[in-house]
């Protein structure tokens, strides 16, 4: 009889198991679900279009202004002014590092799902008349057609973290004359 008993038992903690076990359906729909949520957020190629008040900045003799970017559609000089930076920024931090992380680096920043924050200085803006001579040897700004110096970036993507979807932030990189403005 006791036997009977446990057996009873058993059966009941099996379906309270299988009760608490997601059904792979419920699993697909979730996995699905969030990757349907992070195709949505890559795929606007200019999110900063929609918010035009944050896309110009002006404080303590700063401006700058905002674009927005794509790593599989950067051109070559952006390429090397990303790669530039990246090295004058971080090449001391990461030591012997560099010349590894360099090449990792080097491969994220052309990915599809890399995308981009660039900062630009305002096309008549005067901050360079500011800068001593030596501060404007270490700038690396490249020039664009009809656009200010670009003086820094942030590079970022939508993925998952842990199973949770998060804007991850790769980079954010400016040159040593903005650095300290705020």
């Amino acid at each position: 009889m006791g036997s009977k008993r446990l057996l009873a038992f058993n059966h009941s903690n099996n379906n309270d198991n299988r009760e608490k076990k997601p059904k792979r359906k419920d699993i697909l729909e979730k996995k699905k679900a969030i990757d349907d949520l992070i195709k949505a957020a890559s795929s606007d190629k200019h999110p900063l279009d929609s918010f035009p008040s944050f896309r110009h900045f002006h404080k303590n003799g700063l401006s700058v202004y905002l674009e927005s970017g794509c790593g599989d559609k950067l051109s070559s000089p952006t390429k090397q002014y990303i790669m530039g930076l990246l090295k004058a920024n971080m090449e001391g931090p990461y030591g012997s590092e560099w010349p590894t992380e360099e090449k990792v680096k080097r491969k994220e920043m052309v990915m599809p799902e890399a995308r981009y924050i660039f900062v630009h200085e305002a096309p008549n803006a005067s901050s360079d008349e500011n800068l001593t001579v030596s501060e404007r040897k270490e700038t690396l700004t490249v020039c664009f057609e009809n656009r200010g110096s670009m003086v820094g970036f942030v590079q970022y993507r939508f993925t998952l973290e842990e199973e949770i979807p998060v804007l991850y932030v790769y980079e954010l990189q400016l040159e040593p004359h903005v650095q300290a403005k705020d």
